[in-house]
């Protein structure tokens, strides 16, 4: 599995502001991109889901900036991924609709959507209305999100004082 760099920052974004001292305050957007040598326009978006999904805090104005809105401990890495990867198609075949198993052929007898959802399965693989693959590709995607699940914020800054010193050089 690869990660799209919007997952990637966000999960450093939200590093960084995890292992600061001081919960309470306000970090530069700024500042975070400068350390990550990120763009900052790239990162405001990000920061701006960040806030909207409730993991940060942002404040507005000359003294604004960001900090984490809950603590690391609650900040599970599975759920973050889900929410900020725009989807986890391994291959071109791999939809929402066929992902947990194989659409059956003939199309007779099916609704005018299945129809169109063979076809274009077709018209991308042919043999992918009946192909197994994508149905292990699912159980992979699966397995890679229940890894990211048992982990929280808090386990990916356990070593503070090392990430520190790195974000800090």
């Amino acid at each position: 599995m690869r990660l799209t760099t919007y997952s990637d920052y966000a999960l450093r974004c939200l590093i960084y502001l995890a292992t600061q001292e001081d919960k309470e305050k306000l970090m530069n957007i700024q500042d975070i991109a400068d350390v990550y040598d990120i763009s900052k326009n790239h990162l405001t978006k990000i920061v701006h889901q960040l806030a909207t999904l409730g993991y940060i805090e942002s404040v507005r104005g000359r003294n604004g900036g960001i900090r984490l809105a809950k603590t690391p401990e609650s900040i599970n890495i599975g759920k973050v991924v889900r929410q900020t990867e725009a989807d986890f198609s391994i291959v071109d075949c791999f939809t929402p609709i066929t992902a947990k198993g194989v659409v059956a052929l003939p199309t007779s007898g099916k609704s005018p959507e299945e129809k169109l959802s063979i076809k274009k399965q077709m018209e991308l693989c042919k043999i992918s209305p009946v192909c197994k693959l994508k149905h292990v590709f699912y159980e992979a995607t699966q397995s890679f999100l229940s890894v990211l699940d048992r982990y929280t914020l808090a386990d990916m800054t356990a070593n503070k004082t090392e990430l520190n010193e790195l974000l800090q050089s």
